[in-house]
């Protein structure tokens, strides 16, 4: 199993909610993964969507067999709304039949798992999971003259991500466009985008707006066909200053180092 501090998304540890009638079967889950993760439980599908739509939340881990609304209808639930389609989902049941995981994972689940179960391979399963958000958060501040292709992001993730790119790049040289000007294109009140946003790429709304920014601008020095203080203006920077900042945390260089390596590395390779 990975350190506490290897698992952690930032400064905070990912967040999982447990869902099952059983009370005891909620202890002894807590009690496996209460060490590394921060563990919210609901008895019921109705409750656990109560906690969705007001908590920060990284991973689902629901029973299928409840009442009010079963695993399957709170799987469905979670996957059909924008706001938390991207959440994995694991359910457990005691239901052994192909049709049965067939249903599963027609409602979306990311993994299907058999009481009774090894809690070595449920943890594992989560950790998985995690890591595959850590790999997208990687893909997205990476260097944008280094391309390369989604790790298992399904369709409904890849749409909001583009969504929100093209949002921005339609604003980028207006630096007064913000989170909440976001918030009101996407039709969602700023607490559910932060929330979103958070669980998807492991930081905050203004976060991933510089980033989309500061990828554009990176690609612009690559192209050498502008000057720094141009490049800063086209995405959106009024202050020069502001823009170095910005472009050294992200990138670990000033733009004139960020130019230089690409020179660089375009003269080593020619």
């Amino acid at each position: 199993m990975l350190s506490t501090i290897e698992k952690k998304i930032g400064n905070i540890l990912p967040t999982l909610l447990l869902v099952d009638d059983q009370e005891d079967i909620l202890f002894f889950l807590s009690t496996v993964f209460k060490d590394h993760y921060r563990i919210l439980t609901a008895t019921d599908g109705k409750e656990a969507t109560a906690l969705l739509e007001n908590q920060c939340i990284h991973l689902v881990i629901s029973d299928v067999m409840m009442p009010d609304m079963d695993g399957f209808e709170l799987c469905s639930w979670i996957k059909n709304r924008p706001e938390s389609a991207h959440l994995p989902v694991i359910l457990l049941t005691a239901k052994d039949t192909v049709q049965s995981k067939i249903d599963g994972l027609k409602k979306g689940a990311d993994a299907y798992i058999e009481k009774p179960f090894s809690t070595e391979y449920l943890e594992a399963q989560v950790e998985t999971l995690l890591q595959n958000r850590i790999l997208l958060k990687e893909y997205y501040t990476s260097s944008p003259i280094s391309h390369v292709s989604y790790p298992d992001i399904n369709k409904n993730k890849e749409q909001f991500f583009t969504e929100i790119q093209n949002m921005i790049f339609a604003h980028l040289n207006d630096m007064s466009f913000d989170v909440n000007q976001l918030a009101d294109l996407l039709h969602m009140s700023r607490p559910t985008l932060y929330r979103k946003i958070k669980s998807l790429f492991q930081m905050a709304p203004n976060e991933l707006i510089h980033q989309i920014r500061l990828n554009n601008a990176a690609e612009l020095i690559a192209s050498g066909q502008r000057r720094i203080s141009e490049v800063a203006e086209e995405v959106g920077y009024n202050s020069l200053s502001q823009f170095g900042r910005h472009f050294s945390k992200q990138f670990r260089m000033t733009p004139t180092e960020y130019k230089d390596k690409v020179k660089s590395l375009t003269a080593t390779m020619g």
